[in-house]
């Protein structure tokens, strides 16, 4: 009776913390956020090795804001991507993460830390391109694949207290990720592309969270991205600057299979992108994610801004482009 109460204890506590800024949601690794490497054509070999500087200080109540600044979220992680193209149709892709999070807490003049650091849950996907299939200079690419949760969920705090889900470098679940995405060269202007791509993931369950006493299941999310990029040549180096519109929608996350509150929500964002081809097989990609609607349910910490920074080298290139956005 002594462990069980102890138990409802810590529960109680870990829930008023949630019901004040639960950031389950909108925290953690950007995996859904970074996939999606293009085929470069039969036999060839693309590694991109980037950065993600992810910064929550925003809470909200519903799609109102408040004015409370007194909590920080933020997680970097470092993301390494791989593709291999056995065919012009046929490709593989894997994601391998490595995450640091950190909260911070201000009240009374005192602030407290909470940080993990990690290796993170990874991504294998294979695909297969239907090129020209919908007009000329036109592609759709399918892909399905798993979520491996290579990283720790049992980090705890220095009481010995096991940490909450979202602080959490690794998942501990298996989750199935799909993937569908189109691009195409319009016929006004060669050098653009439009593209569309909208990725789903059905999560898997913990049963291992708290310590094997609590099952632990993160909400299904589906994501969607319309974008539009150009090209133009300066100091004889390809510059590729692109706008994508992003459309994230996350469902509420589930302990002992009963929903969780404040947890769940949905965000539009504006995704400013540029990449600049150093070599016709290296380029440098940038963006950064700026919120313009944010909905959760409950009060929650809700992202503020995100940077993301990369390196892409495509062995075997079959044409100009690194990346398709």
């Amino acid at each position: 009776m002594k462990i069980f109460g102890s138990l409802l204890l810590f529960m109680a506590i870990c829930t008023m913390d949630m019901c004040y800024a639960q950031t389950c949601c909108s925290g953690g690794v950007p995996l859904s956020n970074n996939l999606g490497l293009p085929n470069e054509g039969k036999g060839a070999f693309t590694l991109g090795v980037s950065y993600d500087y992810n910064n929550l200080n925003t809470l909200n109540a519903g799609s109102d804001r408040l004015d409370d600044d007194s909590r920080l979220r933020v997680t970097n992680s470092v993301l390494v991507s791989a593709g291999y193209a056995f065919t012009d149709r046929l490709s593989i892709e894997s994601l391998l993460t490595w995450v640091n999070q950190l909260r911070t807490i201000s009240q009374f003049g005192n602030e407290t830390d909470t940080e993990t650091s990690g290796i993170g849950d990874g991504v294998f996907l294979v695909k297969y391109a239907f090129p020209d299939l919908v007009g000329e200079k036109s592609n759709i690419s399918i892909g399905g694949g798993i979520k491996i949760p290579f990283g720790r969920s049992d980090f705890t705090t220095g009481e010995g207290i096991q940490l909450t889900a979202d602080l959490q470098p690794g998942s501990g679940a298996w989750d199935f990720v799909g993937l569908v995405s189109f691009s195409k060269n319009p016929a006004f202007r060669e050098s653009a592309t439009l593209s569309a791509n909208v990725t789903i993931r059905f999560t898997g369950v913990n049963k291992d969270y708290l310590n094997s006493t609590s099952t632990y299941e993160f909400g299904n999310e589906i994501q969607g991205n319309v974008g539009y990029s150009d090209q133009f040549l300066w100091l004889n180096t390809l510059f590729e600057p692109s706008l994508v519109v992003k459309y994230r929608k996350a469902f509420v996350d589930k302990i002992n299979a009963s929903n969780l509150p404040n947890t769940g929500g949905e965000w539009i964002f504006i995704r400013p992108e540029i990449s600049a081809a150093l070599s016709p097989s290296m380029a440098l990609v940038s963006k950064v994610e700026i919120p313009v609607h944010s909905f959760v349910e409950g009060t929650q910490l809700t992202p503020t801004l995100r940077v993301t920074a990369g390196i892409f080298i495509t062995l075997k290139r079959k044409n100009n482009t690194i990346l398709n956005n």
